[in-house]
């Protein structure tokens, strides 16, 4: 039986794709994997990816009628250090909850992000 193998790529529609880069690689950690022109016009493909992992998130032009931004992604990231990852994004300008949330329990702490279109991402400790 045929199904699919892996989750290849997340598509988050982006006004800006070199605020977009600037933001998931410079201040994420985020690696840029490709850059190719999309469309008759300016548009590009672009894929940005952590090191090490096959998963991407494309930081991709939107529909013409489509508006960007202030979407809940469904991203989540992983790390193992959640309090310093936390404090190093804080300490980048990057728009993080106050305080890492500690529910207790099975639930990992965690806090949410967003990025500089205002799409929400979590992370996860």
């Amino acid at each position: 039986m045929a199904q699919a193998s892996k989750i290849a790529t997340v598509i988050v529609p982006m006004a800006d794709q070199d605020a977009a880069v600037d933001f998931y690689v410079g201040k994420l950690g985020f690696e840029k994997r490709v850059d190719i022109p999309f469309g008759p016009g300016p548009d590009r493909w672009i894929e940005v990816g952590l090191p090490g992992q096959e998963t991407t998130i494309a930081l991709a032009p939107p529909h013409p009628e489509a508006k960007t931004g202030g979407r809940e992604t469904g991203i989540s990231l992983h790390t193992e250090d959640v309090d310093g990852y936390h404090a190093q994004l804080r300490g980048a300008g990057v728009d993080v909850d106050a305080e890492v949330q500690r529910m207790g329990g099975p639930v990992p702490p965690m806090f949410w992000l967003r990025d500089h279109e205002s799409n929400v991402l979590m992370v996860v400790g």
